[in-house]
């Protein structure tokens, strides 16, 4: 009950027809409460029903079950499906993009820097993208609970934790030797992976309602849309991509790649679960709120890093290959996307 004063269920009707129900627990509805109806209904798999909630004063509620089908009940073998699809959507897809590593290092430096530009251009597709669905996903929360100004207020916290520990990762720079580019690289795959968290979401919404063709379909297009996300989180590593010299820092190692790839796509999967066994708008909106604050933080991160990179080839940033790159990255996202919504 998302309304200011106490509800009582009086009626409920399926497609127009008066039902009876139990509810659990029995009584009015305080603000803020919960309780689970209990409808003796012989529903057909596959089917669409409607059903209305009418309170004793008057008030309706309606609600829309679009396809008929049980609700999955946690067990070992259904969170072993939900875990492969979010592998299937977010570690697979990632994996086979950080594998174009070894081809991006034999790339002149005014290659490396269109593909910053393209990482760029994926990022800021992504963070639309956030953004939209924040919009879309809010407007169904509750009003009680300001779906959009919590995504919002989560996107600032979130912005901000990320400068902080980009200034501790550029202060600790000066005293370790990490993998080159790595924290960078790691920023980004973190900004990736809280939208992979919202993919996994839909896909185990979608199929957790029953709508089997739209989850295969929603499969399907992540795995070609999050290919490319690999190429952007391999980009730092590059040696001439960053700000020392390839002598002072060790290059990644096969640890550094796992731990970029989980960081990345393991999202996915607790997003499956979660939108498998307890989808939550509210919930999702404040994930997507992380995310899009994340995603911002990262842009500038990488816009930095290709200034700086344009800067030791002394050539400006904004030219027409890395114009060509931050179009490519964009498009890129934009066609997988279709297939997404197609």
């Amino acid at each position: 009950n998302s309304g200011p004063m106490p509800v009582s269920i009086a009626q409920v009707t399926v497609d127009d027809a008066y039902w009876q129900f139990t509810q659990e627990p029995a009584g009015p509805l305080p603000r803020l409460g919960r309780a689970s109806l209990t409808i003796p209904f012989h529903w057909v798999v596959n089917d669409l029903y409607h059903i209305r909630l009418v309170t004793s004063t008057g008030l309706t509620f309606d609600a829309e079950v679009p396809v008929a089908t049980q609700t999955p009940v946690p067990g070992g073998r259904e969170f072993l499906a939900y875990g492969l699809l979010g592998i299937y959507i977010g570690i697979i897809p990632i994996g086979i993009g950080l594998l174009w590593f070894p081809a991006m290092k034999r790339m002149e430096r005014r290659w490396l820097n269109a593909v910053l530009a393209l990482t760029i251009g994926l990022l800021v597709f992504l963070l639309i993208d956030t953004l939209l669905e924040v919009i879309e996903i809010g407007a169904k929360v509750p009003g009680v609970f300001q779906g959009i100004p919590l995504a919002l207020f989560a996107a600032l916290l979130s912005w901000l934790a990320i400068i902080s520990l980009s200034s501790l990762r550029k202060k600790g720079s000066t005293q370790t030797k990490a993998p080159r580019g790595f924290p960078l690289a790691l920023l980004i795959a973190a900004g990736i992976g809280l939208h992979n968290l919202g993919e996994g979401l839909s896909v185990g919404a979608a199929l957790s309602l029953g709508e089997a063709a739209l989850g295969t379909f929603l499969v399907v297009g992540f795995i070609l849309h999050n290919v490319t996300e690999g190429i952007g989180i391999a980009a730092p590593l590059i040696p001439g991509s960053g700000d020392a010299d390839a002598d002072e820092i060790k290059g990644p190692g096969l640890g550094s790649f796992l731990v970029l790839l989980l960081v990345s796509g393991g999202p996915a999967i607790l997003g499956a679960w979660i939108g498998g066994f307890a989808y939550s708008p509210v919930l999702s909106t404040l994930f997507l709120g992380v995310g899009l604050g994340a995603i911002w933080q990262v842009i500038v991160e990488v816009v930095g890093l290709l200034r700086r990179s344009a800067t030791a080839e002394k050539t400006g940033w904004i030219n027409a290959l890395n114009l060509g790159g931050f179009a490519a990255g964009l498009a890129i996202m934009y066609l997988t996307a279709f297939l997404v919504k197609f």
